[in-house]
């Protein structure tokens, strides 16, 4: 009797601490870049948009790494580039797709590639500006200020 309670007492502990382990992460991130910038990504005959792109894929739950599908970066010269790869469960990590060097339009794709490189740097000259306006207006002088109900003439706090 006393045999068959500790068997029972042991299987409930062995199947209370194997129902308790947290399962592993069933997916893994990517990030699609592309150089130079500016290519458009397919996937078949599907266009995801132009790079960069992050996509997460699903694994199969056994923990094993997860292969991710053939994407394909097009540049406006027409130069094409196939991608894929495999990832760890739980990763996030980042792919730059390179131009095939021998493809002919490299002119075309770079200065497609400059217009995204000015409105990225116009993007984060935007975000850097608001960032500041909006640290002006957490200052101790705005609160005081915006408190008091008193404008000044000139004021980064409204």
């Amino acid at each position: 009797m006393k045999l068959s309670i500790r068997l029972l007492l042991t299987g409930a502990l062995v199947a209370a601490l194997t129902g308790c382990a947290a399962p592993g992460p069933k997916s893994a991130m990517l990030t699609y870049e592309s150089s130079p910038e500016g290519a458009t990504l397919m996937l078949g005959k599907e266009t995801l948009g132009v790079a960069p792109i992050t996509r997460t894929y699903a694994g199969d739950g056994s923990g094993g790494l997860i292969r991710t599908p053939d994407v394909v970066a097009v540049w406006p010269s027409g130069a094409r580039a196939n991608f894929w790869t495999q990832l760890r469960p739980g990763a996030d990590e980042v792919a730059t797709i390179e131009r095939p060097s021998n493809a002919a339009g490299l002119d075309k794709d770079l200065a497609n590639a400059a217009k995204f490189v000015a409105a990225k740097e116009q993007e984060a000259k935007r975000l850097k500006e608001a960032n500041l306006r909006e640290q002006a207006r957490a200052s101790a002088k705005c609160q005081a200020q915006l408190k008091s109900g008193q404008a000044a003439a000139v004021s980064d706090c409204n």
